[in-house]
């Protein structure tokens, strides 16, 4: 009889063929924070650093197939959602959480490619901020996302905080306004939640082409943290580190010929036993 487990987190997510963002930055986070990552794909995308050339969107029967066989078997002690491709993904992802509250989940909704491209149908926005995020305990958007889900204009510290508010409204727990695209040398990102508390999240800002990925690891390093036992507070806290460390370790890294990926294992936490309860 085995006295252990591992702190597990599922991600749902689209896949990179390049490696550097979606599914496969989110299971180098887990690993290298000592965590088991299990994976839901949501979209198949043909992708480099240079950009999208492609996605095919999986069917939302199969996308369900794939998140209650691991629901049912490795239950995760969290759960990370980044790029969902359509409204029927949408359903299928909001009936699977209902059928297993009380897990912590992290959304990062994700919109647009580095590049540009849709990675959303736009009719599926109205039901991922109705459907979904009443069931999250944290929403992760850029200033571009926070911008269209609050239906505000979001370019400074004032306007991220506003739109946190306004995206309160929806029905999740807490919401986390990145800052990376501000045209300053000091970052923030600013955090609110239904109790009350608003809190900023500074970090200096690293000169380097290697950011694909970014938002994609911040979000599953804050799902990691959630599972580790971390409060919400200190898993934002946490990940911005982890973010921060792997993108100066990686700064002057070439790989492919655009947006290069972060350095996910610059210090990797073995993976992490505890005793079964």
């Amino acid at each position: 009889m085995s006295d252990y487990v591992y702190p597990s987190v599922l991600t749902i997510a689209g896949s990179d063929s390049g490696g550097g963002a979606g599914i496969q930055a989110d299971l180098k986070t887990f690993a290298a924070l000592g965590c088991y990552g299990t994976s839901a794909i949501t979209a198949l995308t043909a992708q480099n650093t240079q950009g999208v050339s492609s996605i095919y969107g999986i069917p939302a029967g199969i996308l369900s197939g794939q998140i209650l066989a691991v629901l049912g078997d490795i239950r995760p002690s969290a759960i990370k959602i980044g790029m969902l491709y359509n409204k029927e993904q949408i359903e299928s992802v909001v009936s699977a959480l209902i059928q297993y509250p009380g897990i912590p989940v992290v959304i990062d909704p994700v919109m647009k490619a580095t590049a540009g491209q849709n990675l959303i149908q736009e009719v599926a926005i109205p039901a991922m901020r109705d459907l979904l995020f009443p069931l999250v305990t944290l929403i992760t958007p850029n200033l571009d996302e926070a911008s269209i889900l609050s239906n505000m204009t979001v370019t400074n510290e004032q306007q991220m905080q506003d739109a946190a508010q306004e995206m309160l409204k929806t029905g999740c727990y807490g919401v986390l306004v990145k800052g990376g695209h501000l045209k300053t040398e000091t970052l923030c990102n600013v955090y609110a939640d239904g109790a009350g508390l608003i809190r900023k999240y500074f970090s200096s800002r690293v000169e380097t082409a290697n950011t694909h990925g970014t938002g994609c690891t911040l979000s599953s390093a804050i799902a990691a943290y959630l599972a580790l036992g971390e409060q919400l507070d200190m898993a934002i806290e946490r990940a911005g580190i982890f973010v921060q460390n792997a993108l100066i370790a990686g700064k002057n890294v070439k790989t492919g010929k655009g947006k290069g990926p972060l350095n996910h294992f610059f210090a990797p936490t073995p993976l992490i036993k505890r005793k079964l309860q």
